[in-house]
């Protein structure tokens, strides 16, 4: 098992804002360019995605999954965990939301994948920062603009 890969951005928007748009994973697609479709397959009493089916284009993680959401820790965390996929093994991680005043909000995104073909760590580990570098800063484009 490998540690998480992590980074963070800078958001300059309330935590309120980033959590409204980062907690709506029925429209990732729209805005996330490594998400082709999501289809919410559960929700839980608040009307949020506790499953969804979701298609990933990321370079080297192309996949279809079906993740877990649990909403225990929100608004300042989301974390995420594989229910099932046709190649990736293993796909954890989450969204944690930091309000540093001034109207700003750190997003860390950490994420954990594992693949069914034999890849070395180092590659590994680079398309994960990679994944999460992409999804970072569309996210905040499309918080900001």
């Amino acid at each position: 098992m490998s540690d998480f890969s992590q980074n963070s951005v800078v958001v300059d928007a309330l935590l309120s804002d980033v959590s409204s748009v980062l907690f709506d994973i029925a429209n990732y697609p729209s805005w996330s360019s490594a998400i082709k479709s999501v289809e919410v397959l559960d929700k839980d009493g608040d009307n949020r995605a506790t499953k969804a089916k979701l298609v990933i284009d990321a370079g080297v993680m192309r996949d279809t999954v079906t993740l877990d959401y649990d909403w225990s820790s929100a608004p300042t965390r989301l974390e995420f965990s594989l229910d099932d996929a046709d190649l990736l093994t293993e796909m954890s991680g989450a969204y944690v939301l930091k309000d540093l005043g001034d109207e700003q909000t750190e997003v860390t995104y950490e994420l954990k994948v594992g693949l069914s073909m034999p890849v070395p760590s180092m590659m590994r580990k680079k398309a994960e920062l990679a994944t999460i570098d992409l999804a970072l800063n569309q996210l905040k484009k499309k918080i900001e603009e």
